[in-house]
């Protein structure tokens, strides 16, 4: 039976534990947030590419880019957008469960985070390369990453490219997602909101005029890698949203776990605090008896 001193002192372990977790909960919490709204202010730009986009496509009738040709697939690139860092839940383990899936031999990686490098190198997996990105990822950080997919397929070492990430739905719920990044099928609207879902173009989408210069067609081949980038710096974004989202859930667990394990560690002690008091006084009293 622990003696009361290991119960005050494991009491006070607990309570520097809850500490640690409380601070890291907030600091979550505002990563959190700044994660969304940096999410959300992307939207006009979104909206104002798709648009050209859309009136771009109306008025070329039929277009062909190095990016749009698709071919057999023998050899798939995924980009494995994970965390730099653990304490956030099951996050990482059920995006690496579906990566797990994949065919070994026929996939080879590309790692967003430390995380998915890590799992790549353990499972002996073919990885192409390495990237960090930030708490808040910038879209030099995003273009890196999908200019270097963009390479992949162009030169034939990778058939298709797709991404694997964290979907945030809500603070409590994140879903891991595998989307189609490369190549590219139909000219498709990316609307920014985090969770939001992606749209074909169709004609008539916004009345204003534009006016293209040298040609529509040099616009549209231009802008269509820099959509592939703005799309991938969403998806940072919205990875990173999830992330902190995890990690806020996963330290008030944590939190609530320590103050509750404090409340029953504390009535333990009283209780045998209690019952030493009365073996003392039990003691007293049956020496006084003899004495007397």
């Amino acid at each position: 039976m622990p003696s009361t001193r290991d119960i005050r002192r494991r009491i006070k372990s607990v309570k520097n534990t809850a500490q640690i977790t409380k601070a890291m909960q907030m600091v979550a919490a505002a990563k959190m947030r700044r994660a969304q709204s940096a999410a959300l202010v992307g939207r006009p730009y979104a909206e104002l590419m798709n648009a050209i986009l859309t009136e771009a496509v109306q008025r070329i009738t039929a277009f062909e880019h190095p990016l749009m040709t698709a071919r057999p697939i023998k050899k798939r690139a995924i980009i494995l957008v994970s965390t730099d860092r653990g304490l956030c839940g099951g996050l990482n383990s059920n995006l690496l469960r579906e990566a797990g899936k994949l065919d070994k031999n026929t996939t080879v990686f590309v790692a967003a985070g430390k995380k998915g490098a890590q799992f790549v190198a353990r499972t002996k997996r073919q990885l192409a390369a390495e990237f960090n990105y930030k708490d808040t990822p910038t879209f030099a950080e995003a273009r890196a990453i999908s200019q270097f997919a963009q390479e992949l397929f162009l030169k034939g070492e990778a058939d298709a490219v797709d991404i694997l990430y964290t979907k945030f739905v809500s603070t409590l719920v994140q879903q891991p997602k595998l989307v189609p990044f490369l190549p590219v099928g139909k000219i498709q609207a990316v609307q920014a909101g985090i969770g939001d879902k992606t749209e074909e173009l169709k004609p008539g989408v916004r009345t204003d005029t534009f006016e293209f210069e040298a040609d529509e067609e040099s616009v549209l081949g231009a802008l269509l890698p820099h959509s592939l980038n703005f799309q991938m710096h969403q998806i940072l974004l919205e990875a990173k949203a999830s992330e902190q989202s995890a990690r806020m859930v996963a330290m008030k667990n944590a939190t609530d776990n320590a103050k509750q394990l404090i409340k029953d560690l504390t009535l333990e002690y009283n209780k045998l605090r209690q019952a030493n008091i009365t073996k003392e006084l039990l003691e007293i009293a049956s020496a006084q008896m003899a004495v007397g």
